[in-house]
């Protein structure tokens, strides 16, 4: 279209008319490139199924991303409570020297002397008992970790519901765009008409201009239009978590009007047995009880065996290798013959070696083997208020599932008034739009041939316009409750 404009218009220059046609030109390249821009917009546009952005927004939402991590987590801890019931078993080992006066570690004499020290040492605790705590634990990040997978479900019927209803909301917003549109279109045919008439000098000239100011009116409620379907579409984006642009294809979307079977006691009986919300409360109340008794382990006595293995390396550790022997004086003497002689001995010579590092290792190998056991006498009265926090909770949880039950059968119970009384409406839209529709049908033809005034004719066209957009926004609102409907038992799709 945009390029057969500028075909028509370069068609029509001539040197005569250059400085008109440089104008024309201009414009119409600016239309050229405005419609080039449009279309490429709507080429960049990707057409989906409820279905396809149902599984895209599983794949890729923000806020259910961040619920499984919270899963994951939950998941570590409840690994990580099982390990605990492993023996510990750690290992240390240090190195450093010293000057000045100090104890050898090989000897444990005092010496003034620069000395390398080494140590190492391997400790082994296993807990015996411990009032069943790690038992307690373990079974309550079970509990915890049930928890977090029914949170992730509960994120996903809640997504899917968003979902759904957001792309309802597009639908809804485009079909009143497209009433907009060819509430325009019918404008437009009576503006050309009474623009004719309006020339001819026939008629009331003030049709004309009401006519004018009626298309500025359609134009104004085409832009508010566009503006609800913009952000609709938005909407629908953030929960996706696309880049692109969106379009609706509603080929598997069926549009079922025939009336709610379920009474509003169904629905909650069915959401009691099927909705996530309950079973992750349920699964708290649980976790919460195991709590008690984890807290409870703080009376009883604590049982647990040790063991270390110890060995040390010191610079000042020497041993002494025999070279031979040698006679030496002891300085004692006898008397021989009136004469002192000296005694002599066989003394052994012997020369000093350091000791390896690792023969010191080897050779100062000790172990400990023991039985600890942990009595709690008074502790300020700390375990008995951890056990009475923790039976709070359990009444928390209990009261916060009441609450819950409460909440979603009093919501329950207004969507489903709120249901029924948008298919109520529904039905007598559509009388209404089949009288207007018959009024607009003769006070057009009764206009045109000139037997109605301006005033009777755009009454009763805007009181036509007006009924169809309600008739549209009534079904899908009926729709919306449905779905929501749909959601509190537990099957959103």
């Amino acid at each position: 279209m945009a390029q057969e404009s500028l075909i028509f218009w370069m068609a029509k220059w001539s040197p005569n008319n250059s400085k008109y046609m440089s104008s024309k030109l201009v414009i119409c390249l600016f239309v050229f490139c405005i419609q080039h821009i449009s279309f490429s917009q709507v080429e960049n546009e990707k057409s989906y199924t409820l279905n396809e952005c149902i599984t895209i927004a599983l794949e890729n939402n923000l806020d259910l991303k961040s619920t499984q991590l919270n899963a994951s987590s939950a998941a570590i801890n409840f690994r990580q409570s099982k390990a605990n019931v492993l023996p510990t078993l750690n290992g240390n080992y240090n190195i450093g020297v010293n000057n000045g006066r100090s104890i050898d570690p090989f000897t444990n004499d005092f010496i003034n002397q620069e000395l390398t020290f080494s140590n190492a040492r391997l400790n082994l605790d296993v807990t015996v008992f411990n009032g069943f705590r790690l038992i307690n634990t373990i079974k309550q990040e079970r509990l915890n970790t049930l928890v977090s997978e029914m949170e992730i479900e509960e994120a996903k019927q809640n997504l899917i519901l968003n979902v759904t209803l957001a792309y309802l909301q597009v639908l809804n917003s485009r079909d009143v765009l497209e009433l907009a549109k060819k509430r325009a279109e019918v404008t437009d045919k009576q503006l050309n008409r009474q623009e004719n008439l309006y020339k001819e000098e026939v008629g009331n000239p003030a049709d004309y201009t009401d006519i004018k100011a009626q298309k500025t009116i359609d134009e104004t409620s085409i832009l508010s239009s566009e503006s609800s379907l913009n952000n609709a579409k938005l909407n629908l984006i953030g929960l996706l978590n696309i880049k692109d642009d969106i379009s609706i294809d509603t080929k598997d979307l069926l549009l079922d009007f025939e009336n709610y079977p379920l009474s509003s006691e169904d629905v909650f009986n069915d959401a009691l047995q099927n909705l996530a919300t309950f079973k992750t409360q349920e699964l708290r109340i649980k976790a919460a009880k195991k709590g008690i008794n984890v807290a409870k382990a703080q009376f009883t006595p604590e049982v647990s065996i040790f063991g270390q293995l110890n060995t040390n390396y010191s610079s000042a550790a020497q041993t002494f290798v025999e070279t031979g022997s040698s006679v030496v004086e002891t300085g004692d003497f006898v008397v021989i013959n009136n004469q002192n002689s000296p005694v002599l001995t066989d003394q052994k010579e012997f020369r000093a070696e350091k000791i390896g590092y690792k023969d010191q290792f080897d050779n100062n190998l000790n172990t400990v083997i023991g039985l600890s056991v942990g009595v709690p006498l008074f502790n300020g009265f700390r375990a008995k208020n951890n056990v009475a926090l923790e039976k709070i909770k359990v009444e928390e949880s209990l009261v916060e599932l009441d609450r819950t039950e409460q909440s979603i059968k009093n919501a329950i119970k207004q969507v489903h008034f709120d249901m029924e009384a948008a298919f109520k409406r529904h039905q007598s839209l559509l009388k209404q739009v089949e009288a207007f529709e018959e009024s607009y049908r003769v006070n057009e033809i009764r206009f045109n041939n000139g037997a109605s005034n301006f005033l009777a004719y755009i009454t009763s066209k805007n009181n036509l316009d007006n009924a169809q957009t309600n008739l549209t926004n009534s079904k899908y609102e009926y729709l919306l409750r449905v779905k929501v409907l749909e959601y509190y038992r537990g099957s959103v799709y």
